[in-house]
């Protein structure tokens, strides 16, 4: 996610839709421009309204929220994933519990008009199989909440793209090597919707990222291909998480840093450490390290509220089932998660582009740094 400095002065009015939010206590301006998805952070105000040139650690309010629609995948099928050389962060295949409901949904909607920007749908299975996918839809639309999601593509509709194309900003697809990749990414395109390609990187499939994004080597009509990283979570296994001592993964960073293709190339921010630790030249300005607790969050299908998906442990977990997302973005888990990145490898001089990488699973950050800790 980029940032660019956006600050003008203060606003005239308190903005409250999605386009733009300023946000009084911590002094920050904020666009989101729904047409063509891009969102920037300007930098901090002072009390004249002048910009400090400090970025903001964190946000009053999620403006991102990820939402677990998905309590169980709809398909079941364990060889879908390992076939494509993913390994199912939250167990899909392995967990049977019911989906969010559609009341509850509701209930995260309408506290988040005014406040939040987007929903990116997830959980455990396809959002596109969710038994009141309209109605949750329907709900982002009333509370002036764009959504988005990612899906595998196989159960995925003519009439499930329609619903996409009205209401949603973008669509991706997991990138499953399959037929259903293929068919998914062809619907989605010749309804005209804005379609991404979901990657996860790993030591089975760097080579292949390598060699694809080289020769640029992705469907044609593509907005984006986003790489993320794998994590050893669920039934992720630490066997497959990059070494940044791997020579792959220096040469796929530098085809990203350099990377001129009809898409656009995007990472998740548990890359970030990479960026940094290479030393690829990359401009700290279009740099995002982790968001979790500071600028978004995950609400599980059974309404527990915590910085991040792959907080598959519930350690930072909140239950919002009767309190409120503002009690819990206030609360002692939150405020521990954003120590921990505030205050991750002390003496790096770069620390704060990066801070530390993954809380959730250290291991993952691709630094070698002495003061990595």
């Amino acid at each position: 996610m980029s940032q660019r400095n956006c600050n003008s002065g203060l606003p005239t009015r308190e903005p409250i839709r999605v386009g733009y939010l300023f946000d009084a206590q911590y002094r920050f301006l904020s666009i989101f421009n729904p047409a063509s998805g891009e969102y920037t952070r300007g930098n901090v105000l002072d009390e004249n309204g002048r910009d400090t040139g400090k970025e903001a650690f964190m946000a009053s309010f999620p403006h991102l929220v990820d939402v677990g629609i998905m309590g169980s995948c709809a398909h079941g099928r364990l060889g879908l994933c390992l076939e494509a050389g993913i390994q199912c962060y939250q167990r899909g295949p392995q967990v049977s519990a019911p989906n969010m409901g559609l009341q509850d949904f509701h209930r995260i909607a309408e506290q988040c008009r005014g406040r939040v920007f987007q929903f990116a749908l997830g959980g455990r299975g396809d959002p596109d199989q969710h038994e009141d996918f309209e109605g949750i839809l329907l709900a982002c639309a009333a509370n002036g909440i764009v959504p988005n999601f990612t899906s595998s593509g196989l159960g995925l509709t003519e009439r499930h793209t329609r619903l996409a194309k009205e209401h949603c900003g973008a669509v991706a697809v997991s990138w499953y090597r399959n037929p259903n990749t293929a068919r998914a990414l062809d619907l989605l395109l010749q309804t005209g919707i804005r379609t991404n390609i979901h990657y996860v990187l790993s030591r089975t499939t760097i080579d292949e990222a390598v060699r694809r994004l080289g020769d640029r080597d992705f469907p044609e009509g593509v907005n984006a291909v986003i790489f993320l990283l794998h994590k050893p979570v669920g039934l992720g296994s630490s066997s497959n998480v990059l070494s940044v001592h791997d020579p792959r993964v220096r040469e796929f960073f530098e085809l990203v840093a350099s990377a001129d293709a009809p898409f656009k190339v995007g990472l998740d921010s548990c890359c970030v450490p990479a960026l940094v630790s290479l030393r690829l030249g990359v401009d700290p300005s279009i740099i995002d390290p982790c968001e979790g607790a500071r600028f978004s969050c995950y609400i599980s299908p059974d309404m527990k509220m915590m910085p991040c998906s792959f907080d598959q442990q519930a350690r930072w977990a909140f239950d919002i089932s009767g309190p409120t997302m503002e009690e819990a973005w206030q609360s002692p888990a939150f405020a521990d998660f954003r120590k921990r990145l505030g205050s991750a490898c002390e003496g790096c001089e770069d620390r704060m582009q990066c801070m530390g990488g993954c809380p959730v699973v250290p291991e993952v950050a691709l630094c070698d740094r002495p003061e990595r800790v």
